[in-house]
């Protein structure tokens, strides 16, 4: 099977400040379905108000990262058997965060 990454920037969600708990809620819901459905990887937002470093490898930080590189907003991982089931999931995604999502595939490696 495959793994597929389901995400959305942060600036693509925008909920009325009474609707972000019906929307937790309704992703949630969807989160748990994945679950009881067996196709759960993992899944989580990135913390914004923590800033990445980038990390060499001798071990030193830099506050310096990519050119280009950002990670914001939600992101969950589903490991399925096609494409178009991967699509349905992001569609399920879409409507309880109400806003599109970005679907990408990870590249197979046979040790994960």
């Amino acid at each position: 099977m495959t793994k597929y990454l389901i995400s959305f920037p942060s600036e693509a969600m925008i909920v009325p400040e009474d609707e972000l708990q019906a929307v937790a809620d309704a992703a949630r819901a969807v989160i748990e379905q994945a679950k009881a459905a067996g196709v759960y990887v993992f899944g989580g937002g990135i913390n914004e108000q923590v800033a990445p470093v980038l990390v060499a490898g001798d071990g030193s930080a830099s506050p310096q990262i990519y050119p280009g590189s950002q990670l914001r907003g939600g992101f969950t991982i589903l490991e399925l058997p096609t494409r178009d089931e991967a699509m349905a999931w992001a569609r399920r995604l879409a409507v309880a965060c109400r806003c599109s999502q970005e679907l990408r595939e990870f590249m197979y490696d046979p040790a994960s």
